[in-house]
């Protein structure tokens, strides 16, 4: 059994507590968050802390908190040559303290606090200084039931990069198509179907090969009248400089 000390207490830290709690391969020992009313919850199912003084000892300690915490939480850490990851996609493997084993356990997914998560579909990449720790991580991945992919510090930051773009900037993507909808009461909803099967799509192909709509074609006067219908100034610079993205990639002229 993989002992487990949990530190933080926003999304990814909430999700991976559900998760590991839920096998009987791993036993989460503790959590530990600086304001324990975020976690406050939980106390019934686990050892809530507020005083890193009061750490228990445990086979790997997650550092479930912000990139800018990592460094100085690690190096707050009462004890040395324990193995310590963190959960970041883009902070660096020595961002830990020196003075632990140092790993990097990062769920490549989204996470809402309110969102159910199956970590059967959460790919998590791992990174390690020594094999032994390396195994330490895969095991724990594979008792929540996750795919791993051992990965280094460069492709695990282009990684994170690239999940800016399918993940946070597709959803304000949404959320700028929700607004325009609204505008004439139309019914965002109706664009659902089109939302999975464009998910769906670049399963099977590349996105490259799936890309359609005006600006492949370039067809002028949709995207003119496009233009035209946009009132937002930014909703404008945002639809130009994705046609003009796309045009480039596919060859077209440009508008």
């Amino acid at each position: 059994m993989i002992s487990v000390v949990i530190l933080g207490g926003g999304n990814v830290a909430s999700h991976l507590f559900k998760a590991l709690n839920k096998t009987e391969q791993t036993s989460v020992v503790q959590w530990y968050n600086r304001s324990i009313n975020s976690i406050n919850e939980f106390k019934n199912e686990v050892a809530i802390i507020d005083d890193l003084s009061q750490l228990k000892e445990a086979d790997l300690y997650i550092l479930a908190v912000s990139d800018d915490a990592i460094k100085s939480l690690s190096s707050q850490l009462p004890f040395k040559n324990r193995l310590v990851v963190h959960t970041s996609g883009a902070a660096s493997l020595y961002d830990i303290d020196k003075k632990h084993k140092r790993g990097v356990f990062y769920p490549l997914q989204t996470f809402s606090k309110t969102a159910k998560i199956d970590f059967a579909n959460v790919p998590i990449c791992i990174e390690a200084l020594e094999s032994t720790d390396y195994h330490v991580l895969k095991n724990l991945a594979k008792t929540i039931g996750s795919p791993t992919k051992k990965v280094n510090t460069d492709q695990r930051k282009v990684l994170h990069l690239a999940a800016v773009f399918v993940n946070n900037f597709t959803n304000q993507l949404y959320r700028i198509a929700h607004e325009i909808t609204e505008s004439e009461g139309a019914e965002f909803d109706l664009l659902k179907p089109l939302i999975l099967e464009t998910a769906k799509k670049v399963q099977d192909l590349s996105p490259y090969m799936a890309q359609t709509g005006p600006a492949k074609r370039s067809d002028k006067k949709t995207l003119k009248k496009h233009l035209k219908l946009l009132q937002d100034t930014q909703h404008k610079d945002i639809y130009n400089l994705l046609t003009s993205s796309i045009q480039r990639t596919h060859g077209r002229k440009k508008l």
